[in-house]
């Protein structure tokens, strides 16, 4: 059946769905480098802290469960008004608390939070923008993600440098949700103004093809993984793959650092200007994605990932390794930021047109699974041998992504139409 899409504009996006994700993710990328200090503040060793850290990724991981009923049932601006909220009381549990212990359970609860959030704005631009544009919108969707993650430290270090206190900084993310929420209340919903040019209405209990509300309730992650097995079992797996070689990629690069010796500030100069290569692509990848297809940004950033992590492998005991790991740092982020949007604009190519939320949740675990056990694997063969063999471990399991990608990509997504 064939539909006439209406003209699209970017503005319409702008502030009403781009300008909530800003300011949310500043103040979770205002948190996040602060989160291992603040335990090891409550007494927590370097074992404890780093765990600690870990919480907030394990939150995201496991807010995908409940988020896609949640959205499904209330719709995506409700669900982040009640995310925002989520998150200001783990931040609050945050500042009271007596121990790390109690530290992880606010951490868990901002992880549970930013899982709603940013399903809620995957599941609404799937939904209401056109095909044709729908890799370009996806990809500045990450790329400003990427912009508050990449924003929000350089303020809390203002902010420690004012008070000389690490938690004051947790005060930020208190701000930027109370903003995010309050652009969410007073601007229009985006969903009633795409509802009036676009036939799918998510947050309308009447569908365009008249089924009834009853039939399009979501019936749970663990069901909808079940229900699409085949996929998620193989092209899941290359979305797992892509998801914990970018976790990778953030562990390994300061762990590489501290192993050949650099200075906690030439490793952070590094590192940030690695951050804005990655986020200086994003829209170009998304331009790729709509104009050549998905395979086009999806096996060219998982082999760039790969080979940079086999360049490490590679280059630890060599007398020029401090460059090396430059280059490294350097080609990482730009093949990360050429895949930017990759894993939410095959979700949404995937995800069934009247009620995309339970699958997206599903697919969004599927890459968080990948997320969560990167740095275990990372840590494992580490332990077990060298952290070379580690980065080379990874390093190939990018390419056996890449191939995974070639090979089921166009078995369920069709090049996008003109």
């Amino acid at each position: 059946m064939s539909t006439t899409e209406q003209p699209f504009s970017w503005r319409s996006i702008g502030l009403p769905v781009l300008l909530p994700t800003l300011l949310f993710s500043i103040g979770e990328g205002a948190i996040i480098p602060l989160i291992p200090i603040a335990a090891d503040d409550l007494g927590a060793t370097l074992a404890i802290a780093g765990l600690v850290a870990a919480v907030l990724t394990i939150g995201e991981l496991f807010g995908n469960i409940p988020s896609g009923w949640l959205i499904s049932r209330i719709g995506e601006r409700p669900a982040m008004i009640g995310a925002t909220a989520l998150s200001i009381i783990g931040v609050v549990i945050c500042l009271l608390s007596p121990n790390p212990v109690a530290l992880g359970f606010g951490v868990l609860l901002i992880g549970l939070a930013a899982a709603v959030f940013a399903l809620a704005r995957h599941a609404f631009l799937t939904s209401f923008v056109p095909v044709a544009y729908r890799a370009r919108a996806l990809s500045t969707l990450g790329g400003t993600f990427r912009l508050g993650t990449f924003i929000g430290p350089f303020i809390s270090a203002a902010v420690i440098h004012l008070t000389g206190a690490t938690i004051v900084a947790f005060w930020i993310h208190v701000v930027a949700c109370v903003a995010a929420a309050l652009v969410l209340i007073l601007l229009p919903d985006p969903a009633k103004t795409f509802g009036s040019v676009h036939t799918t209405r998510i947050n309308d209990r009447t569908l365009r093809d008249g089924e009834a509300f009853a039939e399009r309730q979501s019936h749970g992650l663990f069901a909808t993984i079940v229900r699409n097995r085949g996929l998620l079992s193989r092209l899941g797996s290359g979305a797992a793959i892509i998801g914990a070689m970018r976790a990778s990629r953030q562990v390994i690069l300061p762990l590489w650092a501290v192993s050949i010796g650099l200075d906690p500030a030439t490793t952070a100069v590094i590192i940030g200007i690695a951050g804005g290569v990655d986020f200086a692509l994003f829209y170009t990848g998304g331009q790729i994605m709509d104009r050549f297809g998905r395979l086009w940004t999806a096996v060219p950033s998982l082999i760039g990932l790969g080979i940079g992590h086999i360049v490490l492998a590679f280059t630890h005991d060599v007398s020029a390794n401090t460059g090396w790991f430059i280059f490294a740092a350097m080609f990482l982020s730009l093949a990360n930021g050429l895949g930017s949007g990759i894993l939410m604009t095959l979700g949404a190519d995937l995800a069934p047109k009247s009620n995309p939320a339970p699958f997206l949740g599903a697919w969004r675990f599927t890459g968080g699974v990948g997320q969560a056990t990167s740095p275990l694997l990372i840590a494992a063969v580490t332990a077990a041998a060298s952290l070379s063999l580690a980065a080379g471990t990874i390093g190939v399991l990018g390419l056996i992504g890449a191939g995974v990608m070639i090979r089921y990509v166009p078995r369920y997504i069709h090049k996008p139409q003109k």
